[in-house]
């Protein structure tokens, strides 16, 4: 919730148009389209720079999210470097299905590595466009949100001592377990959240990917999925009990499981190699309701979470930057308050329709392995209509493009 008395024990009070609270995607996107419109904002981060460049995240990006970059000066280095995927493919009953959706929709993805993106957007904000963020701060604490000039004060890493930021508007982009999230009023703040009562053991594997796309095992011992994110390293997904122990995982076991969970006819099997990162995510969702707080505006993972499911968390987040960059910049240089007026019921647009796509898809993933014969049944026969029907498949590539819902 909102603190009071930020000014006990602290400094002067800087003054800042806008502080934004967390440097991920969002963050930063909005940082940068503030800096363009030349208005003065602050970023902070509770991390270091180096643990936020390396800090290992999705790496799937959908066209629309890439095009809203490139308008705004920040895709130069991903349009050089980032490998265009036009197809995915799923694997059930021991057999190789292709699904083309640039050939079905004439859009794709980018596969791009979240550092990566993190990098380009810091240098960019910091380096090239002279936005001031301060790195490692401490206990953040955000006040008098309904009041007309809001504060956010921290702890700063170099003294120990406390600082106070007045601003017109705070931008919560610091994440599930931020501050900004935590400062909402538990009277005005409806959250909606979704289990799947499963969990993935998440993988980073130093090894290159076995085929050009992205695979998805369904299979009945659970699900398995390959996503490249490098020529040199692999991101994959096992199925396994929420809250598992990854050290119940050990090296020759994730292998025999992603070897026979992945397995088709004719096709090669995963390419072996050192795990890098290991961890088990219990797969969840919420949305939080509105987003808008007063003066307190929420984006990304602070505002809603979408599990891995159908990798759309980061793209939800560029979109939430775009609108709420574009309508602070509106509000602060030209008074037009309209976009903040309705950007929750904008960005909820979205994240409700990609939260349902999540949800059918994870039956799709994981009804083979549900131990119920009839969930199978039905998993499986629409498992094969999207290969039999291009009328289904087209459908579905619109939603995992997310080009059924235009920005």
């Amino acid at each position: 919730m909102t603190q009071s008395s930020p000014y006990a024990n602290s400094l002067a009070p800087q003054r800042f148009s806008v502080v934004v609270v967390g440097a991920g995607p969002a963050g930063l996107t909005v940082g940068n389209i503030l800096r363009a419109a030349g208005a003065e904002c602050l970023v902070l981060e509770t991390e270091s720079r180096e643990f936020i460049e390396r800090r290992p995240r999705a790496g799937v990006i959908e066209e629309w999210a890439v095009r809203g970059l490139e308008r705004r000066g920040l895709a130069r280095n991903l349009l050089d470097r980032a490998e265009l995927h036009t197809a995915c493919e799923f694997r059930f009953e021991g057999e190789r299905h292709r699904l083309p959706y640039q050939e079905l929709t004439g859009s794709h993805h980018w596969v791009y590595p979240q550092p990566s993106l993190v990098t380009d957007l810091v240098r960019e904000y910091a380096d090239v466009r002279g936005g001031q963020i301060r790195f490692g701060v401490r206990d953040v604490r955000l006040h008098d949100l309904d009041g007309d000039r809001p504060s956010v004060s921290y702890t700063c890493p170099e003294t120990g001592g406390r600082q106070v930021v007045e601003c017109f508007f705070v931008a919560g982009c610091d994440g599930a377990r931020g501050a900004t999230r935590a400062a909402l009023p538990p009277e005005r703040a409806r959250v909606a959240r979704h289990d799947y009562g499963i969990g993935w053991l998440a993988l980073l594997a130093e090894a290159p990917p076995a085929g050009d796309s992205v695979l998805f095992g369904c299979h009945p011992d659970g699900f398995a999925g390959q996503m490249p994110r490098s020529p040199e390293v692999t991101r994959y997904y096992l199925q396994c009990p929420p809250g598992d122990d990854p050290a119940g995982w050990p090296h020759e076991r994730v292998w025999t499981e992603l070897r026979r969970r992945l397995g088709a006819a004719g096709a090669p099997p995963p390419v072996e190699g050192p795990l890098i990162e290991k961890r088990v995510l219990d797969m969840h969702d919420y949305v939080t309701e509105p987003m808008s707080f007063g003066r307190l505006f929420l984006a990304g993972d602070a505002a809603h979470l979408v599990a891995p499911i159908a990798a759309k968390g980061m793209n939800l987040a560029l979109h939430d930057a775009f609108l709420l960059g574009d309508a602070l910049a509106a509000h602060l240089t030209g008074g037009d308050g309209s976009g903040l007026a309705g950007y929750s019921q904008a960005c909820l647009r979205r994240v409700w329709d990609y939260q349902e796509f999540s949800q059918w898809l994870s039956e799709l993933y994981h009804g083979t392995a549900a131990g119920e014969p009839f969930r199978a049944g039905t998993t499986l026969a629409r498992l094969r209509r999207l290969f039999t029907s291009r009328a289904a498949a087209a459908a579905f590539a619109e939603q995992y493009l997310g080009t059924a819902a235009h920005y």
